[in-house]
This record gives structure tokens, C-alpha cells and sequence, in this order.
């Protein structure tokens, strides 16, 4: 299964920080339950944990009307963040689909929300179809991808080797799908969330995938990355990337550092220093030059590290300038 073979990826190759490191090596015969009892990852026990976390999400409160909806029990370790004002709520991502994140951010929050997604990729969207107001970015990708995803393409994601405790009940091999959704309102960079005290504005950030956004709280210097900046391996392999656009991207990230105090990531751990985002471009740009370490991974995708005051990795193609969009 390929879920497997990613794990595999995600513990063998470098990592930042406090996640595993290239040192740690998995034995031949790892397993799924070697990976399941590293979860939740260590940085959690740095936050209260929401008592109305329920069967297959886990909350903590990372920050001021900011709240992570952790997913630790499948292997992508899907992070959604629900984001509060005096008058309205942001959702920001929905999940893999698998639990219901509907009736979970219900009792959370007694306010109106809104999702808005940080990529329109499958364990990010697979909850929009439950709430009422979505909003997208104004691009092709997402158009396409609001048609969902049939189960012939992601019913490895709810398999055992994908898994570290039973489905919620109705949920099944056969049955998982990514479920179409409607989009409410079509946005673009710079648009503005106003939550009552609080604005939250929208970065594109396309690379990872050309709907890929940011989130920026300015007044409580608070960025959320989404899939362009996680502690891990970063994956950049699907077609749709776009390496040359990610560059940019990050560079677009790194201009906002003077407002930003921490960063918010969509996978593993909801709360990354900011200082490393300036780290990982240069260790992006060694990639892209040629003097990364390199290490095959699964089905054509080469994991590529570089050492330096962290390490760094990225999921890419064989060839990273192969597939380079002019």
C-alpha cells in the first residue's frame, strides 16, 4: 500500500526539529504499531487538551481563539484549525473526511462559520461538504476538485496500514470517498476574514498545489502554512506541483516574518518556530541546486535532506527540474 511505503518515508528521512530524525532509523520490520505509538507527537503535551475532543479528532487550544483539530489516528496526521472573533468562526481545512468535523466544531464553537481550505487536496476538503459556507480560491484546481475524489483513489487512506485504531462507525474500505462540495463565494489573495476583533487575511501560495494559501493574524502573529511548510518531510511530488511557483512562495512567507511570532502547519505538530522558514528556503534552493542529499523513496519519488544548523527534507520526483512549470 502506499500509505505504508509513505510512513516509511516520513520516519527514515530527516526531519525538523523535534520530530524523527534521520538517525532513527525504522528495522525491516517496522510496523504500523512502531509508528501509531510515537502519536501524539511529544509537542502536543505543550497544550490543553479540549475535553469535547471525541472518537477520531483530538483538540487542543494552541492559542487565543485558536483551537487544532488534530486527526492522530490515520497517518497523515491532519491538523484543521478553528479560529474564533467575538462575532464569527473560521474553519480553516476539514479534514480528511473521515470523522464529522461537523458536528465536532458545532460543539466547539456557537458561532457562524465559514471554511476556507489551505489546498483543495483530498485530507483537507473532506469535511466542506457538511457546512454551508465554503470558500475557495478562484482557480482551476479547486473548481475541478470540488468534484470530489471516488473511492477507487483513496480507500487506501482508511486501511489497516493506514491506521492506528478501528473507523468511526459507517466508514469502510468500500465505502470511503472524498464527497463533492459547493463552493459559496470564490476568493483570491488578499482577501480578508473579519471576525469581529479579529482579521485574518489569505496568502496565495501556490507550489505545493496552485490553490495553496496561507493564513495571517497580524495583530497576534499567527501564520498558518498548511501543506508548504510542516515538521517533517514536505511532500512535492503531485503533479500539480510546481516547484519554481513554491520557491517564490516561500519567499512570499518569509517577507511576513516581522509580523509572525509562530507558525501553524496542517500536518503533525500545530505550532513550528518561525525562524525555520528562512532555513528551509535554503535548504529548498540546495535541492533545486544539486547539493542535497539524496535518497530513493516510493514509486519514482526521491526524498532529498540537507544538514545544517536543522535538517531538512522534501518529497519530490526523481528529477525535481523535470517537472518545473515555465
Amino acid at each position: 500500500m502506499k500509505a505504508y511505503y509513505l510512513i516509511m518515508a516520513a520516519v527514515i528521512s530527516a526531519v525538523i526539529t523535534t520530530s524523527l530524525t534521520a538517525e532513527a532509523e525504522p528495522s525491516p520490520n517496522f510496523t504500523m504499531a512502531e509508528f501509531c505509538n510515537k502519536l501524539p507527537r511529544a509537542d502536543y503535551a505543550d497544550f490543553v487538551q479540549v475535553n469535547d475532543s471525541d472518537w477520531w479528532f483530538q483538540v487542543f487550544q494552541v492559542a487565543p481563539g485558536v483551537k487544532a483539530i488534530y486527526e492522530p489516528h490515520q497517518w497523515q496526521e491532519t491538523i484543521s484549525y478553528l479560529i474564533e472573533g467575538k462575532d464569527k468562526a473560521l474553519l480553516f481545512d476539514t479534514g480528511n473526511g473521515i470523522g464529522d468535523i461537523h458536528g465536532l466544531v458545532k460543539r466547539l464553537s456557537d458561532k457562524p462559520i465559514t471554511v476556507v481550505n489551505s489546498h483543495s487536496h483530498f485530507d483537507h476538503v473532506g469535511g466542506n461538504y457538511a457546512f454551508k459556507k465554503v470558500y475557495a480560491m478562484d482557480t482551476t484546481f479547486s473548481k475541478e476538485r470540488q468534484k470530489g475524489v471516488p473511492n477507487k483513489d483513496i480507500a487506501e487512506e482508511v486501511s489497516t496500514q493506514a491506521l492506528c485504531r478501528p473507523l468511526p462507525e459507517g466508514v469502510s474500505v468500500k465505502n470511503h470517498i472524498g464527497r463533492p462540495y459547493k463552493v459559496t463565494k470564490r476568493i483570491a489573495d488578499g482577501f480578508v476574514f473579519i471576525l469581529g476583533d479579529r482579521n485574518v487575511e489569505v496568502i496565495h501560495i501556490p507550489g505545493h498545489a496552485p490553490d495553496a494559501i496561507a493564513l495571517i493574524d497580524r495583530d497576534q502573529g499567527l501564520l498558518w502554512t498548511g501543506d508548504s511548510f510542516y515538521a517533517g518531510p514536505i511532500w512535492l511530488y503531485a503533479p500539480e506541483t510546481d516547484l519554481v511557483a513554491y520557491r517564490s512562495s516561500l519567499d512570499r512567507l518569509i517577507l511576513e516574518l516581522p509580523n509572525v511570532k509562530t507558525l501553524l502547519p496542517a500536518h503533525n505538530t500545530p505550532w513550528v518556530s518561525a525562524e525555520l522558514l528562512p532555513r528551509a528556503k535554503r535548504a529548498f534552493d540546495k535541492v533545486l541546486n544539486g547539493e542535497a542529499k539524496r535518497q530513493e523513496s516510493f514509486q519514482g519519488t526521491v526524498i532529498y535532506s540537507v544538514e545544517g544548523e536543522s535538517e531538512f527534507s522534501f518529497l519530490v520526483r526523481d528529477n525535481p527540474l523535470s517537472y518545473q512549470k515555465n
